[in-house]
């Protein structure tokens, strides 16, 4: 071996364990300490999503709910466009209004909304929330609560739908809506 290709291979030890050494050390150095609101919980943290993550966002949220319906015995669900597209719609009607509530700006209800579509299954239930948590924090938030944990496993749904709309301020408003 040339003493120029020892010296690159004794060069490139060094430099592999001096790369190691470096994480090794970046990840001993502190943390810091997470910010605390007056109650003592951690603030929440802006949960940035972008278009691009839309369809793996939805398949989570599908994947998840089906998840729990089977743990309950219950059928699992599919995704329909028409209700993804009805969801879409109202997560950025929400932000408009400024208020996670049912109803249209135009006065709408989540039948109407699901009618527009074209969808042509029974609308069994909507679930909004505006929050800055992710998905999945929003859906266990779902399921403590009767009513919206009702919605999410009722044994007729066949069909899912779920969107959003993220304000600049990173604020999330979230729609789900379930079908026959």
């Amino acid at each position: 071996m040339s003493e120029e290709i020892k010296t690159g291979v004794v060069m490139s030890r060094l430099f592999a364990l001096a790369l190691s050494a470096f994480v090794f050390l970046i990840s001993c150095a502190p943390q810091p300490a997470p910010k605390l609101g007056s109650d003592g919980r951690p603030l929440p943290q802006v949960y940035r999503i972008s278009e691009s993550d839309r369809g793996e966002i939805q398949f989570r949220m599908l994947d998840s709910v089906n998840q729990l319906r089977a743990a309950a015995g219950a059928p699992p669900l599919q995704l329909n466009a028409q209700l993804n597209a009805a969801a879409a719609t109202h997560s950025r009607d929400m932000s408009i209004q400024n208020r996670p509530w049912h109803f249209g700006s135009d006065g709408s209800s989540p039948p109407d909304r699901t009618r527009r579509v074209g969808y042509a299954g029974q609308l069994l239930g909507e679930n909004i929330s505006e929050t800055y948590e992710s998905e999945l924090e929003t859906l266990a938030a779902w399921m403590e609560q009767p009513d919206t944990r009702a919605i999410i496993m009722d044994r007729r749904a066949r069909n899912l739908g779920f969107d959003w709309f993220q304000e600049p301020n990173g604020k999330i408003w979230w729609t789900l809506l379930s079908g026959t």
